[in-house]
């Protein structure tokens, strides 16, 4: 297992400096500048900013000097937050969008793994196709369309939950949490449908039926594990883009997190926030994704002797 991790860690060096590479070249190649949207300053003044950033250099030498920052974990400073790192930025906004993130996968894994389970029980069967129905909804349904229809519902016309905010009123993580989860709850309920009925077709699980135990015991005890593990290898890649797709919904409700601090570097030209910000999630997408592989083998006996065998 140690060594499978350690060959996956080694593979995500060069993907890492791919993103590295093409992100820095495509933000510097966009038009305008981090300084343009300031009010007009003296030829002298600019210069004097462009110096203090590293932006006289040649493009090469600001690539290679920034590539030498990230390998010192160092993601410098911004241009647009006077006085403050991407790295004090990110620590900033990463408490409350992990919060949103682990509230949403909450609500997916909940959703999900019981409209999932639920279908696999009578497939081809209304118990199937009315759950299926709705996850395909879910799956269409994009998260900048179904907030503000939650927010009008429930906001407005029912008055039942604040519409923005995160952590005064009581209830106001509901429909950000709801609109984040809902695509991933409808992901993980066709995994889960897949999984289980591969699983509840297995000689063990005929032979728990033939010993006399009830439905809900076979697929607690004995259907559950196994059928479950799609949906294990898709929660590191669920999670990180949890974390990195909440600006949508950040925006939407209000809610002070990184995506606030993406979508506003985006529009400012801070060159630094975006790189760190896409730095910062493409290593979120590889921890995650390595983590839902080595719980995947853990639960798959197969997974483990082929990778024994491998080694």
């Amino acid at each position: 297992m140690f060594r499978f991790a350690l060959g996956r860690l080694f593979q995500a060096v060069p993907v890492l400096l791919v993103v590295i590479t093409v992100t820095f070249f495509l933000v510097h190649s966009a038009p305008g500048g981090p300084f343009d949207a300031d009010k007009a300053v003296p030829p002298e003044v600019l210069k004097a900013l462009e110096a203090q950033y590293n932006l006289d250099q040649p493009m090469w030498q600001q690539y290679l000097s920034y590539l030498g920052d990230v390998v010192q974990g160092d993601l410098g400073p911004s241009f647009k937050y006077s006085g403050r790192t991407v790295n004090e930025l990110i620590g900033a906004g990463l408490p409350t969008t992990a919060e949103l993130a682990f509230y949403a996968m909450l609500v997916a894994l909940g959703v999900g793994i019981t409209a999932g389970v639920t279908a696999s029980m009578r497939p081809n069967t209304m118990q199937d196709y009315i759950p299926m129905s709705a996850a395909m909804i879910g799956i269409c349904m994009p998260s900048f369309l179904l907030g503000p229809l939650l927010v009008l519902i429930f906001g407005i016309h029912l008055e039942w939950l604040p519409v923005s905010g995160w952590g005064d009123i009581p209830g106001d993580k509901i429909l950000p949490s709801i609109t984040l989860g809902t695509a991933y709850a409808a992901y993980i309920a066709r995994l889960s449908r897949g999984g289980m009925l591969e699983v509840l077709t297995q000689d063990y699980i005929r032979t728990a039926r033939a010993k006399g135990l009830s439905e809900p015991v076979v697929i607690a005890k004995h259907a559950l594990r196994g059928g479950l593990i799609p949906v294990v290898s898709f929660l590191g890649p669920a999670f990180a883009g949890l974390l990195g797709g909440s600006f949508v919904v950040e925006t939407i409700f209000q809610i002070p997190g990184l995506g606030r601090f993406y979508v506003q570097a985006a529009f400012n030209r801070d060159y630094t926030l975006i790189l760190g910000m896409t730095v910062f999630f493409s290593t979120l997408i590889i921890i995650f994704n390595l983590l839902s592989d080595m719980l995947a083998i853990w639960l798959n006996p197969k997974l483990r002797q082929e990778i024994r065998g491998s080694n």
